[in-house]
């Protein structure tokens, strides 16, 4: 009887220990950013800051603009525009519309200075000062070959300063997104991420845990959008094969580009995603606010 209860207990805790959920994401709170100015939408990047109270965000127009959160339980309750300008070319002068002002990622590094990634004509810029003239980054090779639309789609810096740069694809299903590294002023391509399915990469943050979250979106015409945060550990060897902390059936979300990872004053961990509108009335700026759940 005694083994039998001892078999029955292992068994019980098996199976919990097999049901249990692993890391995920919980959603903390979604709301829609509005602001009465024509430059406002197109966001496709987004910079949490002061524990929460803060943010820049990056549009696919060109420009850029500040935000602040009201905060009900921790949770984002609404957001109010404090600012909006133009990003300026290296000359100071105000971006052209078109290509050359399609921004796509922003990071920031110790300092507070601002790093943007631009396709289109695919380069990477810094701004000491966001309404102030760009500051060139040296270029990888790789950058003038790559596709079209779907460039340097997201960028990151690491604790250490070094910076990281992913394009949008990766050139076929079955080959993983090339993560390029700039440090000591030197790129290096060594470093790599999977490539799962239909999604590409939208977004990515070094977490304050010193993890690696990467967004991904899928897009079909017939069912809309899909969402997908990923999380890496980079060792010696690379980037490990990464454990996926939400996905979402095509359809049910918003079209989110930008992600930021950030810790709030209780000591959790919040992933922050905000959602490009493309400037049609149909689509929202939301700004989508998860709760990291270690399981």
């Amino acid at each position: 009887m005694i083994r039998g209860l001892t078999l029955a207990v292992a068994l019980a805790i098996g199976l919990a220990e097999a049901a249990s959920p692993g890391p995920r994401l919980e959603l903390a709170r979604r709301i829609v950013w509005t602001a009465d100015d024509p430059a406002f939408g197109g966001f496709s990047a987004i910079e949490v800051a002061d524990g929460g109270r803060t943010f820049l965000a990056i549009s696919d127009r060109g420009s850029w603009a500040t935000g602040r959160f009201e905060r009900g339980d921790g949770a984002p309750e609404a957001a109010e525009l404090t600012g909006i300008g133009r990003l300026h070319a290296i000359d100071g002068d105000p971006l052209p519309s078109g290509e050359e002002a399609d921004a796509e990622g922003v990071a920031l590094d110790a300092e507070g200075r601002v790093y943007v990634s631009f396709e289109g004509f695919h380069r990477i810029r810094r701004y000491d000062d966001i309404d102030g003239p760009a500051i060139r980054v040296p270029s990888h090779p790789d950058f003038k070959r790559m596709q079209g639309n779907s460039a340097l789609e997201a960028i990151a810096i690491d604790g250490a300063g070094a910076l990281y740069a992913i394009p949008e694809r990766s050139g076929k299903l079955d080959r993983p997104f090339p993560v390029y590294r700039l440090r000591d002023g030197i790129w290096d391509k060594e470093l790599q991420i999977p490539r799962s399915g239909e999604f590409l990469v939208s977004g990515a943050d070094f977490g304050p845990d010193g993890r690696f979250y990467v967004l991904e979106r899928a897009f079909a015409w017939y069912s809309g959008f899909a969402t997908r945060v990923r999380r890496y550990e980079l060792g010696a060897d690379g980037f490990d094969e990464g454990v996926t902390l939400l996905e979402t059936g095509p359809g049910s979300v918003d079209n989110y580009e930008g992600i930021s990872v950030w810790r709030d004053d209780a000591g959790a961990t919040r992933v922050t995603l905000i959602a490009d509108d493309n400037f049609f009335a149909l689509q929202s700026t939301a700004i989508a606010e998860y709760v990291v759940v270690e399981g």
